[in-house]
């Protein structure tokens, strides 16, 4: 059972698409797990363990970003993914200028999240690309 490398966590408030998510990431291969707010997963024992955040922008007490930016006030910088079902220019601008690896509006293919979340472990890994 592999359980030394980093863990995908999604953290979204509708348990469907964190679900759905996970599984995704399962058949690829992955270890991931579901989160069902930002609260939840700052509690988590696989906060240390995380390699990737896909998170949804929009959820009740903290969204996405807000966990995002928490996450990087405590010095824990995850690469991050953020999805959301209401896409705007002003929520994907902040989400980059914070340090969000991508902004991906739902519906997604899964194509696009799971080059974003290469992407995410690259930088993890400190494999940044060429220039």
């Amino acid at each position: 059972m592999p359980n030394s490398g980093p863990i995908i966590a999604i953290v979204d408030d509708d348990e469907a698409v964190g679900n759905a998510i996970e599984v995704l990431m399962r058949s690829m291969g992955l270890v991931a797990q579901a989160f069902s707010s930002g609260e939840e997963f700052l509690r988590s024992p696989e906060l240390s363990r995380t390699g990737c955040l896909v998170v949804d922008f929009d959820m009740p007490n903290m969204s996405g970003l807000d966990l995002h930016n928490n996450l990087s006030r405590l010095g824990k910088e995850i690469p991050t993914v953020l999805i959301t079902a209401y896409p705007s220019d002003e929520i994907r601008a902040r989400a980059l200028q914070a340090g969000v690896i991508c902004y991906l509006p739902k519906p997604f293919d899964e194509s696009g999240l799971l080059n974003c979340i290469q992407a995410a472990l690259d930088r993890a890994k400190g494999n940044s690309g060429a220039p």
